[in-house]
């Protein structure tokens, strides 16, 4: 399988990348250079399911503060599909709202909830 062959999807069109995050979090996966949809707690229900339906994403990493729970929000629409597939990834708000007394102890749960371990530095 050459490099190019194993980029391509099931029908044969390249599967891109997409995330879909709030207008603060944005640039941060921009300056990365991933694909981003801005969206607002209100919009990204929409969005989503825009995503889903265009057929172009092989992934759609979506911000937790927006949607917190995308694979069950998407059951409808997914129904049938393979990909995308969705990845919820937490929302930075949620380490810096006040709520969270330590962020830093919130970061450390997040990784032992994603890696079963925790790493100290």
């Amino acid at each position: 399988m050459t490099a190019a062959s194993s980029k391509k999807g099931a029908t044969g069109n390249t599967r891109r990348v997409a995330v879909l995050s709030d207008a603060e979090t944005a640039t941060g996966y921009r300056l990365a250079g991933v694909f981003v949809v801005e969206a607002t707690p209100e919009t990204a229900q929409a969005e989503l399911e825009k995503l889903i339906t265009e057929g172009q994403y092989g992934l759609v990493a979506v911000d937790t503060g927006l949607i917190t729970d995308p694979l069950t929000s998407t059951a409808r629409v997914m129904r049938g599909r393979d990909l995308p597939i969705l990845l919820p990834i937490p929302s930075l708000k949620d380490a810096f709202s006040p709520d969270t007394v330590d962020a830093k102890a919130y970061m450390g749960k997040l990784v032992r909830e994603t890696i079963g371990f925790d790493i100290k530095l």
